[in-house]
């Protein structure tokens, strides 16, 4: 997959390009730092993915990705950014991005964002996903937040998809993380509530209002990821 970055900060820049290429799928073909020379080295590249910082010297990113939006229908913007509230994700998303992290990200978040845009999926940072969730979910995930108040909203998430028996690889690829990502919050999990089993685990989860039943196939097929 070949990948543009644009961001103003050079160190970020050079560490990124690093993670992006520890592998071989990946490959940075231009670098911008500011919003028009990212959409020159797109206009000269023509890549898979554009990881899109919001904030440039010139005008954000999020009115690069308007004008890629326009310029390039079919390439995909990616925004990496300090900046994590609603408004800056809004703006984002209607300007077209198809996904949004928060930098600080780990590397194999950050690998797995690139790849699932790049074939048409869209990413959210956890934090962001956390928020999306909560609207979905509504009153039901905030009072299991409440029944355990050890769990971080992460945590809870996790623990609502072991309860609907959802394995690891599986909670990975919803929750857009690593297996190792999961393992660790599902090792945590088990700590805080004291004990030692995901069915317990999910017995517990259950008693709290999380977990619906998986759906059974119906017509219209089985359910799935979208991305």
């Amino acid at each position: 997959m070949r990948v543009v970055v644009v961001d103003d900060h050079p160190l970020f820049r050079e560490g990124l390009r690093a993670a992006l290429e520890s592998t071989e799928d990946v490959r940075v073909v231009a670098e911008a730092e500011t919003a028009a020379g990212g959409v020159a080295a797109v206009a000269a590249q023509r890549p898979d993915v554009v990881v899109m910082d919001l904030s440039l010297p010139d005008v954000s990113g999020i009115e690069a990705t308007k004008q890629l939006a326009q310029l390039h229908p079919g390439v995909p913007v990616l925004m990496l950014t300090t900046s994590d509230d609603d408004g800056s994700l809004l703006g984002a998303l209607q300007a077209g991005a198809r996904g949004y992290l928060v930098k600080g990200a780990g590397r194999d978040e950050v690998l797995h964002a690139v790849r699932t845009v790049a074939h048409g999926g869209a990413v959210f940072s956890a934090d962001v996903a956390i928020r999306i969730s909560a609207l979905l979910t509504g009153g039901v995930r905030r009072e299991a937040e409440q029944l355990f108040p050890s769990l971080t909203a992460r945590e809870v998430e996790v623990l609502d998809l072991v309860a609907r028996g959802l394995d690891n690889r599986r909670i990975a690829r919803e929750l857009f993380l690593a297996e190792k990502t999961v393992r660790n919050h599902i090792s945590h999990i088990f700590d805080k509530l004291d004990v030692a089993s995901r069915t317990e685990a999910a017995a517990r989860a259950r008693d709290a209002g999380l977990g619906e039943p998986p759906r059974q196939p119906g017509p219209a097929g089985t359910p799935g990821s979208t991305g």
